[in-house]
């Protein structure tokens, strides 16, 4: 018969600071960041994939809006990472408490926290290596993000639900929580916020660069700079990439599907009257840039194809494979004045990464929407 040794004592922790005040000040942190990142993430996910009743209500203004907000879903995305990092260093001896489950609430709680946990961690570091296009996982990054997204949310409401009364009794300093705690910990904590904020801030210097454009210079760790790029502006997929080449837009025509379709060659494109906005490319990665743009609007080329002032559109590639091929516009989006069919960038033709011979360039728009290599334009 083989011997079993009773358990040992619990674990202790002589360590200082982990402690449910300064657990409290990192999950305030934290928790702003991951509902900001979340509410920028959902609006992205919508404007990226509208459901049909919201395709003619999404707003094409104001024309900087998903510059905005995608930068923000970015940057407190990857604030939240040393916050997170923080906040676990500083409750880690909780997952040591003996016993471990000390009834069926208990373990429900224990539960949750492990929920949380495992949905934050996935969504801020899959999100991370998305900012580098790097996809080391066999599932689809976007469904896969946006559904562990609501689930992190949910998590996150539960745990504050549940722990509610240690959080208020440790909201401020003068919380009577706080005021228990031993009073030589008040400076060290202090300088250890102190510490954590300076990293948060550090990381979020050294990389928002890629979305704002006077932080550039301090852009050290950003996944793409957007100062580098063919005509000024970088290049997310590549005409190789969509498998477009110069010999396979020999003869192109840009296809209208209408009431009145037509078929216009790229000279009768520039005889028509070209307009000039200047609007950004915003990347669901983080980056964005500002750029000159040149082309005819597309709701002049929707009424020259017989549609309405209430028309939306459809616009497919000639790119042969892609998620997004295929693009459905909006009425708002169609019609603004500012959305156009380029066919020139900074002043010079469209190069062939920049989507050679006609591309969408639209306000409010995520930059998977700004479809390249067009072929043929839908009245809707």
């Amino acid at each position: 018969m083989r011997f079993i040794p009773p358990p040992g004592p619990p674990i202790t922790f002589k360590a200082r600071l982990h402690d449910a005040r300064t657990a409290t000040v990192i999950g305030r942190l934290l928790g702003l960041a991951v509902v900001i990142c979340f509410a920028t993430g959902v609006l992205s996910h919508f404007l990226q994939h509208p459901p049909v009743w919201l395709a003619d209500r999404l707003p094409s203004r104001p024309y900087w809006g998903y510059r905005l907000t995608q930068g923000l879903h970015v940057a407190s995305g990857t604030a939240a990472i040393p916050l997170l990092l923080a906040k676990l260093w500083a409750v880690y001896p909780r997952l040591f408490t003996w016993p471990p489950v000390r009834s069926v609430l208990h373990a429900l709680e224990r539960l949750s926290v492990a929920v949380l946990v495992a949905a934050a961690i996935f969504q801020l570091f899959t999100g991370l290596l998305n900012t580098f296009q790097w996809y080391p996982w066999p599932f689809s990054f976007v469904p896969v993000h946006y559904a562990v997204a609501w689930l992190l949310l949910g998590a996150l409401l539960l745990h504050v639900a549940v722990q509610w009364p240690r959080i208020r009794d440790h909201f401020t300093r003068r919380s009577p929580g706080t005021l228990a705690l031993p009073e030589a910990d008040g400076p060290d904590r202090r300088q250890l916020l102190a510490a954590v904020a300076a990293g948060v801030g550090a990381v979020t210097l050294t990389t928002v660069g890629q979305s704002v454009t006077a932080l550039g210079p301090l852009e050290l760790f950003a996944p793409r700079s957007p100062a580098h790029g063919p005509q000024g502006l970088p290049v997310n997929r590549t005409a190789a990439a969509a498998r477009v080449t110069a010999a396979s837009l020999d003869g192109w025509r840009l296809t209208l599907a209408g009431p009145r379709p037509a078929a216009l060659a790229l000279a009768e494109l520039r005889a028509l009257p070209q307009h000039e906005v200047t609007l950004p490319i915003a990347c669901v990665e983080g980056w964005s840039k500002s750029a000159r743009w040149t082309g005819v609007r597309v709701r002049d080329l929707l009424e020259l194809a017989g549609g309405g002032p209430a028309s939306r559109c459809r616009v497919v590639s000639l790119e042969a494979v892609g998620a997004y091929r295929v693009m459905e516009m909006g009425r708002l989006y169609a019609q603004d004045p500012l959305t156009l069919l380029a066919l020139r960038l900074n002043g010079e033709e469209l190069s062939l990464d920049h989507g050679y011979p006609a591309r969408i360039i639209a306000p409010n728009r995520p930059g998977v929407l700004q479809t390249k290599w067009v072929g043929r334009l839908e009245v809707v």
